[in-house]
């Protein structure tokens, strides 16, 4: 790879209350104590100690509160190496990873040929000829836990492919990208925790969980 990545995390908020952060104090859901550190430390500190990433940018809506927050890089790693030769690159999971871990997990799942996917929240975006693209997702992500409807927005052919599984879901990004004139791809993550959410108090317990494990993980490890 030919150079540091700059990175961008999304920290904002959606429209309208969101019910994970009732009774908490917390104006929004970036800062949310998880292992008792805010969320937003826990993607900052992954994207830190990876040797891929450079410049840091964090989008929010308040900034300020964010800057204001004192303060897992295994899969940053593995999704920016895999990333490293597209325009567009899509870290996503397949549901036996998930499930062999985590059964009790509940997620919205594309079916393609070889696979059932979800997505994993982080995006390799190359260059200005990405923005057509970002403007097309702009205006269909109000559907994304709706995976015919995306895939339909794509064309026809590349619905009646998936309906049919003619091909699989790293050939159907594939194909999506070639629309924008785009080489785009499917990043496999080996973890299963790259995919899980933190939207509902279920999540939230799963995280807590996860977090404990480790710690418990690592008191048993010689020094």
């Amino acid at each position: 790879m030919n150079g540091a990545i700059p990175a961008i995390i999304l920290a904002g908020s959606r429209p309208g209350p969101d019910p994970l952060l009732t009774g908490t104090g917390v104006s929004t859901k970036a800062l949310l104590p998880i292992a008792g550190q805010a969320m937003l430390v826990h993607v900052v500190r992954a994207l830190r100690a990876s040797p891929d990433v450079g410049a840091i940018t964090i989008l929010a809506q308040n900034s300020a509160e964010l800057a204001a927050e004192p303060g897992l890089a295994g899969m940053v790693g593995e999704f920016l190496r895999e990333a490293a030769d597209s325009d567009v690159a899509v870290a996503m999971v397949e549901r036996d990873t998930l499930l062999a871990r985590y059964p009790e997990s509940r997620r919205t799942w594309l079916k393609f040929r070889g696979g059932w996917w979800s997505g994993a929240n982080m995006f390799r975006l190359r260059g200005r000829r990405v923005l057509p693209l970002l403007d097309f997702w702009g205006r269909i992500e109000r559907d994304r836990k709706k995976g015919l409807k995306v895939v339909a927005a794509f064309g026809p052919w590349l619905l009646i492919g998936a309906l049919l599984r003619l091909f699989t879901i790293q050939q159907g990004v594939a194909r999506a990208g070639l629309r924008f004139g785009l080489k785009a791809k499917v990043v496999p993550m080996s973890e299963p925790e790259a995919c899980i959410d933190a939207d509902k108090p279920v999540d939230i317990e799963l995280i807590e969980a996860i977090f404990a494990a480790r710690r418990q993980d690592a008191i048993g490890q010689p020094l």
